[in-house]
């Protein structure tokens, strides 16, 4: 494990800030939360600032669009535009951080030339079409089905939490191609149109009041045969493969965010006197070691996944465990610190403290981490 940086890379890091400096304050203002075409344009119009700056894509392959760049340099990119203040990839989450990556590992020339550079350039945003109503955390138990007819599947079925259905282009979709096969297997991953005839988007409701994810119909759904991303019946390993990079380094900007919000509560409790409690001070502080010990962790997570070819780990599921839990307890000192200004429900610090609850759901149940820790990590046999 190498936690250090190399003179290149603290070369990048200075021009990065220095662009930062230029382009931040010209930004507009950021558009209401339930203004989702609003939202739509903002994150693209960004997503096309950082494209044309180079940003864009940083540690994907060049011949997929990006620069080639190590990870090291995407955990530096990560840091320094979350610590300025940047925007968040917001609508571009998916095609960024999801299918983008998934596609440039395992998709064929074709298909990363066809959807790689509109998700680059910030023309086309990308929705995940994986949890399904029924069947919980245990995503090999989908249902949603797909006959093969000529060069189409026909795709039946629902999905449920698909992020950013009401504005995107097109969906990274998990279907049964074999009902008969063990359900580990007998799974293709298809990238769906989302403006084909036959689907049906319906947004949810937060418990903080955003809609940025909804239930999606799909009634007799054609999705070409060429839109499948691996064999027939390997969207399984396919799916490890994204999955893998939601939980190794989608969440990196995160943690970087999570401890600006510690140093901002740190300094509300010297100004308002809450400080002076011994309690809360070893609170923060214990949330100030784990935050580091997460950051170093993420440092740790990005040495490995060089070595293995740009595709984090398994050590990415102990990050998402460990980070859940904390991010939870971020907030819950918040209201220490905050007192009945963090009961407002207009308050950042509320809407912050509803969104940390989902996040030992979101990307993998924290009992899900657990299993992949104990079997894959620390070599426990199966439950049964």
């Amino acid at each position: 494990m190498d936690l250090s940086y190399t003179p290149e890379e603290e070369e990048f890091r200075a021009r990065l800030r220095e662009w930062l400096a230029k382009v931040l304050p010209g930004l507009p203002p950021k558009p209401s939360p339930d203004d989702w075409p609003g939202r739509r344009a903002y994150d693209l119009g960004w997503q096309r600032m950082l494209y044309d700056a180079g940003y864009a894509g940083l540690h994907w392959p060049a011949d997929a669009g990006g620069r080639g760049a190590t990870p090291t340099q995407h955990l530096i990119f990560l840091e320094e535009t979350e610590n300025a203040g940047a925007p968040y990839v917001g609508a571009n989450f998916v095609g960024l951080l999801h299918a983008g990556p998934t596609i440039a590992a395992e998709g064929n020339a074709g298909q990363r030339a066809r959807w790689l550079p509109p998700v680059l350039r910030g023309e086309e945003v990308w929705c995940q079409g994986f949890s399904e109503p029924d069947a919980g955390s245990d995503l090999a138990a989908l249902r949603t089905r797909a006959r093969r007819d000529g060069d189409d599947y026909v795709v039946n079925g629902s999905k449920i939490w698909t992020s950013h259905a009401e504005v995107a282009d097109w969906c990274e979709l998990l279907v049964r191609t074999d009902a008969k096969a063990p359900k580990h297997r007998g799974i293709s991953w298809l990238a769906m149109p989302m403006d084909a005839p036959g689907i049906t988007v319906r947004p949810l409701r937060t418990l903080a009041g955003s809609t940025e994810f909804a239930e999606v119909f799909l009634d007799d759904v054609r999705v070409p045969v060429a839109n499948r991303v691996g064999e027939e019946n390997d969207g399984w390993r396919v799916t490890m493969v994204t999955l893998s990079f939601e939980r190794g380094t989608a969440f990196v900007g995160e943690v970087v965010a999570c401890r600006r919000v510690l140093g901002e509560l740190a300094r509300e409790a010297r100004k308002n006197g809450r400080w002076d409690g011994a309690v809360l001070r070893r609170r923060l502080g214990r949330l100030n070691a784990e935050f580091r010990a997460l950051w170093r962790l993420t440092q740790w997570n990005v040495s490995e996944s060089e070595r293995s070819g740009g595709v984090p780990g398994v050590g990415g599921s102990v990050f998402k465990l460990r980070y859940s839990r904390a991010r939870q307890d971020l907030y819950d000192a918040a209201a220490d610190v905050l007192g009945p200004e963090a009961l407002d429900l207009d308050s950042r610090w509320t809407l912050d403290r509803l969104s940390s609850l989902s996040y030992t759901i979101a990307a993998g149940t924290s009992q899900i981490q657990r299993n992949i820790v104990a079997e894959r990590i620390l070599g426990l046999p199966k439950g049964r």
